[in-house]
């Protein structure tokens, strides 16, 4: 913006008069502009969750978290490892079962829920809960999941402990990754849990 006006016999001489409202404001929104590019960073916020329980009750936790975190726009990752590596198994994923024994929730004592055959019973009975609720299913969340960019990773040592074979998973689980890469994973996430 320049205060330069012409004089009378075309010649450019500094203007006497200050800017007027419109171009100061023009000025500084110029300016805001400017500086909010030179000092923008990636505001996407990093969620990290370590999923290391196979069991149908304990498969939900990480994947709802997750869907809800990538739905808001965090970037997700999800490390399964030991028995939270069956929720990335495409068999194993739809036989999880509900252990009734040790949990405090479960409405019975543990000298029933220790009968045999009680897992079970408890099991078809969460089955039954989730679908007459229209809960999505263990399945349907990790689709949705990995659909939304969440990426889930398989722990190398647990699929070499446990025998696992790479090919039976969700196709888009990354395998092959380590405890060094989920520990930097989590120094670098906004949100850090462990399911």
């Amino acid at each position: 913006m320049s205060t330069d006006t012409p004089d009378a016999d075309g010649a450019d001489k500094p203007s006497d008069d200050p800017p007027s409202r419109a171009e100061l404001a023009a000025r500084v929104d110029e300016l805001e502009a400017a500086l909010a590019e030179a000092t923008s960073e990636d505001d996407t916020k990093k969620m990290s969750i370590i999923a290391t329980k196979g069991t149908l009750d304990m498969a939900y936790p990480p994947l709802i978290l997750a869907s809800t975190a990538a739905a808001f726009g965090y970037e997700v990752t999800v490390f399964h490892t030991f028995w939270g590596l069956d929720i990335l198994h495409e068999e194993r994923s739809k036989n999880l079962k509900l252990s009734s024994v040790g949990n405090p929730n479960m409405p019975m004592p543990n000298a029933v829920a220790a009968i045999p055959g009680m897992d079970r019973v408890t099991t078809k009975m969460m089955e039954k809960r989730i679908a007459d609720n229209d809960t999505a299913t263990i399945q349907e969340l990790l689709e949705t999941s990995l659909d939304m960019g969440v990426e889930f990773q398989a722990c190398q040592m647990t699929i070499d402990l446990m025998d696992y074979d790479e090919d039976d998973f969700y196709d888009g689980v990354t395998t092959g990754v380590g405890a060094a890469t989920a520990l930097q994973d989590m120094a670098d996430a906004d949100i850090q849990l462990l399911v």
